[in-house]
């Protein structure tokens, strides 16, 4: 391998990883609130480009479809949930919540199907259609299970990811689709070249991941969120509801999920059931995070698109495996520090 390859499979593994940094701080932000492992976030990132590739292709997104019936199961709960606590002033405002807001952009997609809109329009409306998927599947299966074990949550989660899979073949079909590049320009340094939709991906990562900092240190959102992280009993003490914040977080990661579909739909063919890997691809960086910490995240992410990146060079039959290899010795040092710092606290209280 010369200096050259290895830069540019550098720089590719920097671009891929960018893609699953914000994954992985999705991952993250939801769990830290909601103690949930949300599998199928993968499913949303594979669902925003195929939701873009349909536009620009003049067709009806299966994303319309999705989102109306998630909307529509979405009412039901609410309507149900509020009636038997005896809270019926409180249907309308759910209604409107999980019912109007996001059957909006499912209107209007549904409105200029056919029509050759522009692209400053498609990459909205297409994030726009993405976006409430994730509060929805919450306030539908998981935030009626917010009070049990980790283990059940999983258990859920798994199950929601082959039906999102289903769901994906039914409206989006078995077709894969690559969406135009955002950007066509190519940039030569020496004898390396990098392409401005490489730039984009990377400059996107770290606008976000900056943004995401900046609303947890100066919001009251974003400090309710950290709260609820830290402690749901306390923060449920001092009026913040847990409901509500995990509706917030579900809703923020959705977006960094749309956006990454976005970035990742010209640069790779995806299919109904893409989103899996990338986003088991994106749990290894955040496990090497330890799902708590973002900067962890970001780094263990980096360091898995630099791992697929060379794997690939090596043996592209054994990409995945070398990935999900990383796993094994990360799980192990974490198991082994946990044990380590358990002991400990048991010897402090001796």
């Amino acid at each position: 391998m010369t200096p050259d390859i290895a830069l540019i499979l550098g720089i590719d593994g920097i671009a891929t990883g960018s893609i699953y940094v914000l994954v992985g701080l999705g991952l993250v932000l939801i769990f830290s609130v909601t103690r949930v492992v949300f599998v199928p976030f993968g499913d949303i990132v594979a669902f925003s480009a195929l939701t873009l590739a349909s536009l620009q292709l003049g067709r009806m997104p299966g994303t319309v479809y999705l989102v109306a019936t998630l909307a529509v199961l979405a009412c039901i709960v609410v309507t149900i949930h509020h009636w038997r606590r005896g809270e019926p002033q409180q249907i309308g405002r759910g209604l409107i919540g999980y019912g109007i807001l996001p059957l909006l952009p499912a209107a209007v997609a549904w409105f200029f199907a056919g029509a050759s809109l522009p692209t400053w329009a498609q990459i909205p409306l297409a994030i726009a259609l993405v976006v409430p998927i994730a509060p929805l599947i919450e306030r539908i299966a998981l935030r009626p299970l917010a009070d049990a074990s980790v283990l059940l949550l999983l258990i859920v989660s798994v199950a929601l990811t082959f039906a999102l899979s289903g769901l994906g073949l039914l409206f989006f079909g078995p077709e894969g689709f690559r969406t135009k590049p955002l950007t066509t320009e190519v940039f030569r340094f020496g004898s390396v070249i990098v392409t401005s939709q490489t730039i984009l991906m990377v400059a996107t990562a770290i606008v976000f991941s900056l943004l995401l900092f900046l609303f947890f240190e100066h919001t009251l959102s974003g400090k309710a969120l950290r709260a609820t992280a830290v402690n749901r009993v306390g923060a449920r003490i001092v009026g913040i509801r847990p409901g509500n914040t995990g509706t917030l977080a579900f809703l923020l990661a959705s977006l960094l999920g749309a956006i990454s579909g976005i970035l990742i739909g010209p640069v790779t063919t995806l299919y109904y059931d893409s989103g899996f890997i990338i986003g088991l691809k994106a749990f290894v960086g955040a496990i090497i995070g330890g799902l708590v910490s973002y900067p962890g995240t970001a780094i263990g992410a980096l360091l898995i698109g630099l791992l697929e990146s060379f794997a690939s060079f090596w043996s592209s039959s054994f990409k995945e495996v070398t990935v999900f290899s990383v796993l094994i010795p990360v799980l192990l040092w974490r198991s082994l520090s946990l044990d380590q710092t358990d002991e400990e606290d048991a010897e402090v209280e001796g």
